[in-house]
């Protein structure tokens, strides 16, 4: 099965802008035959703490049926990231789209302290079957704590998808850590980044993945968005920018 992390620079606030932007990688990923595509942490509207509660959605929110469709179509999951309003708060979540499926949502377990004062915790680890293998989400500070990597691989997971919003400095600790727990559970990581401002850092790609030995295969650069590949059969990578002449592709109507 090919599985794919997305590297993006999202637009700080727009959500529809952004779902565009999603789309083009979508496609990007389908065609190179990916049967799992996700992005970075709140990748549709930018990590920006601050405005979560302003931007924070539900997830039956209109605006992401597009992405079911697409799944759809396109026999992809897709998850995509976003400040999730609850009755109690925002979470930090990820939606998870499904050929034919209900949506299936995850929010992030272990906040940093800075996210304390904008978001309230998710209560539960999600696990996604798909393709003989299973995969198991974590968000950025919380994919760099041994504790949830743990309990992700007793839930019996193989792939570890850590959807981050990391700076140069915080891209160095995953580079240094994503091994260690690949090798420690043998499970594959893949490390979706995004580019450019958020909050008060900025944000610095290189999304890459990682085997279940902890080698790592394949890397995206710290400018460029597209898309790091990963067969898990063939065990070949490709990091694969996304052309700034690609003709845009329409989307199913939902």
């Amino acid at each position: 099965m090919k599985v794919c992390a997305a590297q993006l620079r999202p637009i700080s606030g727009d959500i529809a802008g952004n779902v565009e932007k999603h789309l083009e990688l979508v496609a990007l990923a389908a065609d190179a035959g990916a049967k799992l595509v996700f992005f970075p942490e709140l990748s549709l509207t930018g990590y920006e703490p601050r405005a979560a509660a302003e931007l924070a959605i539900g997830p039956d929110d209109h605006r992401l049926d597009v992405f079911q469709a697409v799944s759809d179509a396109r026999g992809v999951i897709i998850g995509v990231g976003l400040p999730w309003r609850i009755p109690t708060g925002v979470r930090i979540g990820m939606a998870f789209f499904q050929p034919a499926r209900p949506r299936l949502m995850y929010a992030k377990q272990l906040l940093h302290s800075d996210e304390l004062p904008f978001f309230v915790c998710g209560d539960r680890q999600v696990v996604l079957e798909a393709g003989g293998l299973t995969f198991a989400p974590a968000i950025c500070y919380e994919s760099l704590q041994p504790d949830h990597a743990v309990r992700a691989a007793s839930a019996g997971a193989n792939v570890y998808l850590a959807s981050v919003a990391k700076s140069a400095a915080g891209v160095t600790k995953g580079y240094s850590h994503y091994p260690v727990v690949a090798a420690r559970h043998a499970m594959t990581v893949l490390m979706a980044n995004c580019l450019g401002p958020c909050d008060d850092f900025v944000a610095a790609g290189r999304s890459a993945v990682w085997n279940s030995r902890g080698d790592r295969f394949a890397e995206l650069d710290d400018r460029t968005e597209g898309i790091v590949t990963f067969d898990t059969d063939t065990q070949e990578a490709h990091a694969v920018p996304l052309s700034l002449d690609r003709t845009p592709v329409s989307p199913p109507i939902p």
